[in-house]
């Protein structure tokens, strides 16, 4: 059983997946490699330094790496303002605070994006501590970010809610449980292939179905 709850926030809480794809497909192309949306969504919920030579190799990663990931970020911040939290977000926070868990929200994004989406699911309030990739040497799918996450708060065990494959394999290599949901665009088969426990369409029926999962109630 947990006592904290780790929740990842994009394509999570809040609904970036599609613009991080279509980000990095134009930053891609600023260097002439044309990768299909496709690919590089089925890659997203990695942090771009993993993301990178995961969709290319090690020899673009080493040329280009840093200046694609800078690229990706002028491509993503004027879409930040479509982005809207997922139907449920807030009041799932609300309800797994209420049980007594504590929460932890961690990011492979970036962390002034962290802060914004923050504020659209109105979480300051709820969260116990947050983190992102700049809290990190490796992003997803490395454990380090749920690993500092536990850091961040006094529980001794965790839960992890995610809605790519790369949460549930950072999650399984920190020896944390992960509960999934489909809001990233990932198949029930690819989230429980990679070590989800759980998998729901929504957070609201991951609201309806928390006496099911490790977030019944706290250790």
């Amino acid at each position: 059983m947990a006592d904290t709850a780790i929740f990842d926030v994009d394509g999570t809480l809040v609904d970036t997946n599609y613009q991080h794809a279509l980000a990095w497909y134009r930053s891609f192309l600023r260097f002439d490699i044309v990768l299909p949306i496709w690919r590089i969504h089925r890659s997203i919920g990695m942090g771009g330094d993993q993301l990178v030579p995961s969709l290319t190799s090690d020899d673009v990663e080493n040329r280009h790496g840093d200046a694609l990931r800078e690229a990706w970020t002028e491509e993503f911040e004027p879409m930040i303002d479509e982005v809207h939290p997922f139907d449920g977000a807030h009041d799932l926070l609300v309800e797994v605070k209420r049980r007594g868990f504590q929460v932890v929200l961690a990011s492979s994004g970036k962390s002034e994006h962290v802060e914004h989406f923050l504020d659209l699911v109105d979480a300051r309030g709820l969260a116990d501590a947050w983190t992102s990739s700049d809290d990190v040497e490796a992003s997803k799918p490395a454990p380090d970010l749920v690993q500092t996450a536990l850091e961040r708060v006094p529980g001794s065990s965790g839960v992890m809610i995610g809605d790519s494959p790369w949460d549930a394999i950072a999650a399984a290599r920190a020896e944390v449980p992960t509960i999934a949901v489909r809001t990233g665009g990932f198949s029930p088969e690819e989230l429980r292939d990679a070590g989800a426990a759980h998998v729901f369409d929504s957070l609201r029926d991951l609201i309806d179905g928390l006496d099911d999962t490790p977030l019944a109630r706290p250790a």
